[in-house]
């Protein structure tokens, strides 16, 4: 956010009454992104100093929030700047998350956010299902407070790989490889969530919510989906021009930060739990 500069007193009363007039009137004929979506819980609709539109979710003893995309699409860039729980979050879950539904065989690909004791690291968990074939988590300390300010989130999902990116860093890439489940055929719809994850969020379950903290509030804003929208459930509108993301593939730069995420940030990688696969790690571990 910039700086403001300084103002001659003379000027400022007019000038902000001209500045409150146009954001009243901007605020009123602009849409809203969030109107995209269909909403559930408290999700409350606000702007920033600035006037940028913010979606907020609250989570409070009667129940959690959340909002999900009119659209389905079939590939795309999915971005969005997110301010997370302030303070003790342990117990809370957050995300930004692709879903084809609910069902056995589910296409989804997640940014779950799993709240923390004050003071602790925020934990980034990513995973990727497809056609109900899930865990494949690898869960990233965020190297920042992710509650302080905005960051931005984004997935970027093509027929050749999934890229996990924050503040436009990549700490993961997921590939595909033609002998393994991927999601390429579900189209799927974009999700945002706060919810009660007591049993699972914290240090595997041992730190639940504190409610006397309540309500616990995570804010939205800066969405964007450059992405192919399925019409009529059939075929796909793909947007012309800006589609760089169809054939983003990691080049040298993602590489160098996805080794540093690894030495530095990575908590849980699904490829080194033995004692959960018993029977053998998934294809893809011995290969990337």
């Amino acid at each position: 956010m910039a700086r403001p500069t300084s103002t001659p007193a003379a000027l400022v009363a007019p000038s902000l009454a001209v500045a409150v007039l146009c954001l009243v009137v901007w605020s009123a004929s602009a849409e809203f992104w969030l109107d995209e979506f269909t909403t559930d819980g408290d999700v409350r609709k606000d702007y920033d100093r600035s006037g940028r539109q913010v979606a907020s979710l609250v989570l409070d003893r009667r129940s959690g929030a959340g909002f999900n995309s009119t659209r389905k699409y079939l590939f795309g860039e999915f971005s969005v700047e997110m301010k997370l729980v302030a303070g003790n979050s342990a117990g809370t879950v957050t995300s930004f998350y692709l879903t084809s539904g609910e069902g056995d065989e589910h296409d989804e690909i997640d940014m779950e956010f799993m709240g923390n004791s004050s003071g602790s690291p925020t934990v980034l968990n990513t995973n990727v299902w497809a056609s109900g074939d899930g865990k494949k988590e690898h869960q990233f300390y965020l190297w920042f407070d992710p509650a302080a300010d905005f960051h931005k989130y984004k997935i970027i999902w093509n027929d050749k790989n999934i890229i996990f990116q924050v503040d436009d860093v990549t700490v993961r890439v997921f590939k595909r490889y033609d002998d393994l489940p991927y999601p390429d055929a579900k189209p799927m719809a974009v999700h945002a969530t706060l919810w009660d994850g007591s049993y699972w969020a914290t240090e595997k379950g041992k730190v639940p919510i504190d409610w006397s903290g309540a309500p616990f509030v995570v804010s939205y804003r800066a969405y964007t989906a450059n992405a192919c929208a399925v019409v009529d459930g059939r075929s796909t509108s793909c947007p012309a021009g800006g589609n760089e993301w169809m054939d983003r593939q990691p080049d040298d730069t993602d590489r160098l930060t996805v080794a540093w995420a690894r030495r530095n940030c990575l908590q849980y990688n699904y490829c080194d739990d033995g004692w959960r696969f018993p029977q053998g790690f998934p294809g893809e571990c011995a290969r990337n």
